[in-house]
């Protein structure tokens, strides 16, 4: 390591009270571990924390500089140097605001873009460093060209700049020659700037080139400003941030509108690159959108948005591409030009980098697509915070969609480093504001919280610890996790210490579809319950947080965990077990957080619920994101599957058949008809709903971690026909896992899993006994009481069974009649079964024989 200054950030540290001498060790990516010792060479704290650095033992030797005041350009600084000695290494360390890209000798340095990235912009603000050994020669000119950004531009709800009004640049090349000694080209007097091609730099309205920019106009260089530093730095702690994919343009559609339409056939965030060469004098407009409507281009969706780019060519042949900023898209309309050749045009997928650890193959090709709509609203999201969407005029870290699909962004992606870094601007936030976590990032309403969002603060450590494992980077989260509940109990001792958190500011069950209407922005699930039950939840991960540590601390935890669940019974449930909050969501979060008194009343209680609410999603972004997983982890995988299979409305197959390629914001985000359902909120790429496939990789695959960092899993694979086949795969923590399943014709169900070296497995396979089972390949076929094949049962609702025409034909043979006298827009009449029609058999004058043979044949019906 190099010699570092360390400004370490842990209170536990400071309170030792002995003489301590420090050692510094790479521990990850991210996290160094800090082991003290006293005099006596004893171990007395080995923890792993974040930690503020200065750059090199000695401070930095280069200046902030910028422009003049008077300035209304987008400057590029220039510094040329000469080498007269061989170099044994080289690296530059540079921050630029808004955003930068540096080039030396003409080649763009490291291949990052946007940065330094999204920062907590009242605290700190991060510096890169690259290695530029290969970029120096004996004669150099490094060039750096700045942009608005996150840090400059308008940016949040409430269109905030977080920085001053001016650009500001500091640098240095730091040489280390092979006779030892050393030399610093820093920012300072001696740099030139001047205007670049650079007219707007927007994070929400896009760019604007002008090579002709300059043309019969005076742009000398100038002498750069000394200016006042313009944040504290610290050193990079973002993951990389940059081209991760590339895709090429699908077709090139003429509307009827007259426009050039590029459609990239798959909706994502980045930019576009392009080749095509563009006369002199001729402006290029690249306006990017979600969706067509009547055929022709649209993106009235993306609000205030402009996000368009546009390009004065000077008639030399380039690369033609945004730097500072990026698009949420599948259509690009490209006007400006004579013809548009859509081989000349790359999509360029932008994400945060990390490692790919799920794959999922069935042989449903809905699922698949639906599968592959959830990776891509994961990488269109991760741009180096956690966004709701990459399209308009938000792009926010919001906590709550943040805090609803880490679980299933886990079984995607390897998160260590990203979740990382979005800790720790959380715990940066945190820290100003008293224990309140915010509801997003960067955080312009300081104080306000909510749960389920700010709820962020415990769930997330609480999957990190679950998934990968480490003790250490529990330890370094767990000030955030008990400062947030803290928070809460504070606020409860003001108000008399009720145990409920039933007051303040709430989202409740956002975007749920049974408020006052299916627009609706709350849900009917009562937003003190919820409040309180996930205020019992995070109280319980601090809990276990603090067991697993060995802190004191964990039995008052434990405690006011109870308090709070005994609160909450009392409140909301009657001595007998019946909960007062009779919502699909009310009943799905006292079952996943275990706040019931009768366990299995509950269950039966949700199935009554969701009959009465005729088999249709009701829940937002609360219950729904939850449903199928809760569901199957309580038995209930039947109804689980029923809801993933469902094509209609809502439902997530909705989407797929509509040509979805990423997850909506709303179920309807768009009409059966093409239309857009609205402009308000509609997001079409929307991850928060695509929780989904925590069910798929938790029950369909059946891996399910059961020592921390999947040391020790169970895998209980749960079958269902309308899959066909499933092939899963996890790279987990400890290594990879294999779970593979197929019902035969002869209704054999064929099994193959692999548990990866040092790890174990407890295989629970249908109808059979659970087994134990070490690191190995395994092969197994079972059969079953149950017949696996079979599509449909007595108690299948015959909304379902009318898609059926074997079906249908037993209908009539049986029940002559009945689906006559069914309206097919009474959807409470679409969804009783034959077995809740049997009991009326004398209302339909039907013998009840009949209703005994239509089930029997109808659960005869295989695939």
């Amino acid at each position: 390591m190099q010699n570092v200054i360390y400004e370490l950030n842990s209170p536990k540290l400071d309170s030792l009270g002995v003489p301590l001498k420090l050692e510094l060790t790479p521990h990850t990516r991210y996290y160094y571990q800090v082991i003290v010792t006293t005099d006596a060479n004893e171990t007395v704290q080995s923890e792993v924390c974040w930690f503020e650095t200065a750059k090199l033992a000695e401070e930095w030797s280069a200046d902030w500089i910028g422009i003049e005041e008077n300035d209304s350009i987008h400057p590029e600084f220039l510094k040329r140097f000469s080498i007269s000695k061989k170099i044994s290494q080289a690296r530059l360390y540079i921050c630029g605001l808004g955003v930068f890209e540096a080039q030396i000798n003409g080649k763009k340095v490291g291949n990052d873009v946007m940065a330094p990235f999204i920062n907590d912009y009242k605290e700190h603000i991060q510096y890169c460093t690259y290695d530029v050994t290969e970029h120096l020669s004996e004669k150099n000119e490094i060039l750096v060209q700045l942009g608005k950004g996150w840090y400059m531009g308008h940016f949040g709800l409430t269109n905030v700049a977080y920085g001053m009004k001016t650009f500001g640049l500091i640098a240095e090349v730091y040489i280390q020659y092979e006779d030892g000694s050393v030399e610093v080209i820093g920012t300072d007097e001696s740099w030139n700037y001047r205007g670049s091609v650079f007219e707007k730099t927007c994070i929400y309205d896009g760019e604007t080139q002008n090579y002709l920019l300059w043309d019969g106009k005076e742009n000398p260089w100038r002498s750069a400003k000394r200016i006042d530093a313009l944040a504290t730095l610290v050193e990079r702690y973002s993951p990389g941030l940059h081209d991760m994919e590339s895709l090429s343009v699908k077709d090139v559609i003429h509307t009827p509108a007259g426009e050039n339409v590029l459609d990239f056939g798959q909706n994502f965030a980045g930019v576009v690159e392009c080749t095509q060469q563009i006369p002199k004098g001729t402006t290029m407009k690249w306006e990017f959108g979600e969706v067509l409507q009547d055929g022709n281009f649209y993106h009235e969706n993306y609000r205030t948005a402009k996000s368009e780019f546009v390009y004065t060519s000077d008639g030399c042949d380039r690369t033609i591409r945004p730097k500072f900023t990026f698009f949420g898209f599948r259509y690009v309309k490209v006007s400006g030009l004579e013809e548009v050749d859509g081989s000349c045009f790359t999509g360029k997928a932008i994400y945060s980098e990390m490692d790919r650890t799920g794959e999922i193959e069935t042989g449903n090709v809905k699922i698949n697509r639906l599968h592959e709509n959830v990776v891509w609203g994961l990488k269109s999201n991760f741009i180096d915070m956690p966004t709701d969407c990459p399209q308009r005029d938000e792009r926010l870290g919001w906590t709550g969609d943040a805090q609803v699909f880490c679980r299933t962004a886990g079984y995607l992606m390897d998160t260590r480093s990203f979740y990382a870094k979005f800790i720790r601007d959380l715990r940066s936030d945190q820290m100003r504001n008293n224990g309140k976590a915010a509801i997003y990032l960067p955080n312009e309403f300081p104080g306000l919280c909510a749960s389920v969002w700010s709820d962020i603060a415990t769930f997330l450590p609480d999957m990190l610890y679950d998934y990968y494992g480490s003790k250490d980077m529990l330890a370094c989260h767990y000030p955030l996790m008990k400062d947030w509940v803290d928070c809460i109990r504070r606020e409860d001792q003001n108000r008399g210490e009720k145990h409920l958190w039933d007051f303040g500011f709430q989202f409740g069950d956002w975007l749920a579809l049974d408020g006052a209407t299916e627009q609706s922005t709350f849900g009917a699930t009562d937003s003190g319950y919820i409040a309180s039950v996930y205020y019992y939840a995070s109280t319980s991960y601090v809990a276990k947080a603090a067991k697993v540590l060995g802190y004191e601390e964990a039995k008052e935890y434990e405690q006011l965990a109870e308090s709070i669940k005994t609160a909450i019974l009392d409140e909301y449930f009657t001595t007998s077990g019946r909960i007062a909050v009779d919502t699909q969501t009310g009943y799905l979060v006292a079952l996943k957080f275990g706040i019931y008194r009768d366990k299995n009343k509950m269950i039966e209680a949700l199935r009554t619920r969701i009959k009465k609410d005729c088999y249709r999603i009701k829940g937002g972004f609360v219950g729904a994101t939850m449903m199928n997983t809760v569901l199957a982890d309580c038995g209930m995988e039947d109804l689980a599957y029923d809801f993933l299979f469902f094509e209609g409305f809502p439902g997530w197959l909705y989407a797929v058949n509509l040509g979805a390629t990423t997850i909506w914001e709303r179920w309807n985000s768009i009409l059966p008809d093409g239309k857009i359902s609205g402009t308000g909120m509609n997001s079409l790429n929307h991850y928060s709903y695509g929780s989904v496939m925590e069910f798929v990789y938790r029950h369909s695959m059946g891996l399910i971690p059961v020592e921390p960092g999947f040391k020790k899993v169970c895998l209980a694979p749960k079958p269902d026909v309308r899959m066909g086949y499933f092939k899963g795969s996890f790279d987990s923590a400890a290594g990879r896992y294999v779970s593979q399943w197929e019902i035969k014709k002869n209704g054999v169900l064929s099994f193959h899993i692999e548990i990866p070296f040092g790890c174990e497995a407890e295989v629970v396979l249908p109808e059979q006994e659970a087994k134990v089972l070490p690191a190995g390949s395994y092969d197994f076929e079972i059969m079953t009481k149950r017949d696996y094949l079979a599509l449909y049962s007595g108690t299948t609702p015959v909304e379902r069974l009318l898609d059926n025409p074997k079906a249908v034909e037993i209908l009539d043979k049986y029940l002559p009649g009945y689906i006559a006298s069914i309206d097919r827009n009474d959807l409470e009449a679409m969804n009783k079964s034959i077995v809740d029609q049997r009991t009326r058999a004398m209302l339909f004058r039907q013998p009840t024989e009949s209703y005994e043979k239509a089930i029997e044949e109808i659960s005869k019906i295989h695939v």
